[in-house]
């Protein structure tokens, strides 16, 4: 069996939904998230691309309704007992077979809290589910509930989220050792992902952000490839990924030399990373964190150059990103508490002058304050 936790952890994940689920309410969820599913059950597939919905009822019922096609992996990954297929046909309508599932289960005429905010549940599937509920139960949106809940990491999700912390940091060092004037950035994210692999990882959340000369100024990945000029820029961010946990690390490196702009660029982003990270703290709210170092950042004279948001939290996700919810941005009123674990990135891109600077890590929220879990230094980086 391919389930990475013990059974009392899965356990204690129901025992709290539940509780949730109570407290708001609900009859059952409607759970339509891939990270809600793995978290609760430990069921692991990319089949989310479908229709699929687990089902939790108020007195800890489960089912799974799914294609032929995830049946088995249902079976080899999760704690699911009971699965259900909708058959893949011309006119097939999953949504109707989940009402009719949902009859079965009693669930008429209740209340029904559902996972609309995810890329398991398409605009076009989302309307194909409110045609088939529209007038059997009172549905209410449920999307924030079991990702409130998986913030807060257990003692055994901690332990992955550190070997993928050093997945990440042995995905640096292979970068640091192909980064070179002449060198393919094919090669640099070869060796990355190659060193992560290695060491057991899983795929990304999202394709790793590689990018240099005027392309270190974007924040997505592209698709090309080109080799790095004798005096350049590349711009990394990547994750390591264990069992589906991330951690994330972002530079930018320097090829030949650093020009004293790139290394004021970096200054600044070395002591807004400072910033943010002594306002890690039990009972600090995100926004508070991002406006530590958007103030840092301003000081440095930066205001031009730096972005809207700060970071994220991270755990165990699927594609199409590894970003998880909530997000550093200005006036965001979530507060930190021991267990979470963020990704906080200092971004500068000056458009004008052509220059990239970057500088990010993964940190632990403890009662005392943030941990660093890559061991990655904050040096600035001239190849």
């Amino acid at each position: 069996m391919a389930i990475h936790f013990a059974s009392d952890e899965f356990a204690e994940r129901q025992r709290k939904t539940l509780g949730s689920m109570a407290a708001r309410g609900l009859d059952a969820l409607l759970i339509f998230k891939q990270e809600s599913m793995y978290w609760l059950t430990g069921y692991d597939t990319f089949g989310y691309c479908f229709f699929q919905c687990l089902v939790l009822r108020a007195d800890g019922d489960l089912v799974l309704l799914t294609r032929s096609a995830d049946l088995r992996q249902a079976q080899h990954t999760s704690t699911v007992r009971e699965i259900r297929i909708w058959v893949d046909r011309e006119g097939s309508d999953p949504a109707m077979d989940l009402r009719a599932l949902l009859a079965e289960k009693g669930l008429s005429g209740k209340r029904l809290g559902v996972e609309s905010e995810t890329h398991g549940l398409t605009a076009a599937n989302g309307r194909r589910l409110d045609a088939a509920l529209d007038g059997f139960a009172s549905v209410v949106d449920a999307s924030d509930l079991i990702s409130r809940l998986r913030l807060v990491k257990s003692k055994a999700e901690l332990a992955y989220v550190r070997r993928a912390a050093e997945l990440a940091d042995a995905a640096l060092d292979a970068a640091l050792g192909t980064t070179r004037a002449g060198a393919d950035e094919g090669a640099i994210l070869a060796a990355m992902h190659g060193a992560i692999f290695e060491g057991g990882g899983d795929y990304p959340g999202n394709p790793f952000i590689i990018g240099s000369s005027a392309d270190a100024l974007l924040c997505r990945y592209k698709s090309g490839r080109r080799k790095l000029d004798a005096r350049d820029q590349l711009t990394l961010e990547f994750a390591g990924v264990y069992r589906q946990y991330h951690a994330c690390l972002m530079r930018t490196l320097l090829v030949g030399e650093a020009s004293p702009r790139q290394r004021a660029m970096h200054a600044a982003c070395k002591d807004a990373l400072a910033a943010a990270e002594e306002h890690l703290v039990p009972g600090t709210t995100m926004g508070e964190v991002f406006d530590a170092q958007a103030g840092m950042l301003d000081r440095h004279g930066m205001r031009a150059h730096r972005l809207n948001a700060c970071g994220y939290s991270l755990g165990a996700v699927y594609a199409p990103s590894w970003m998880d919810w909530p997000m550093f941005y200005a006036g965001n009123p979530v507060e930190l508490a021991p267990g979470m674990v963020f990704f906080l990135h200092m971004i500068l891109m000056d458009s004008e002058a052509g220059l990239a600077m970057t500088l990010a890590r993964t940190s632990l929220i403890t009662e005392g304050g943030a941990e660093a879990v890559s061991n990655a230094p904050l040096d600035l980086i001239v190849r």
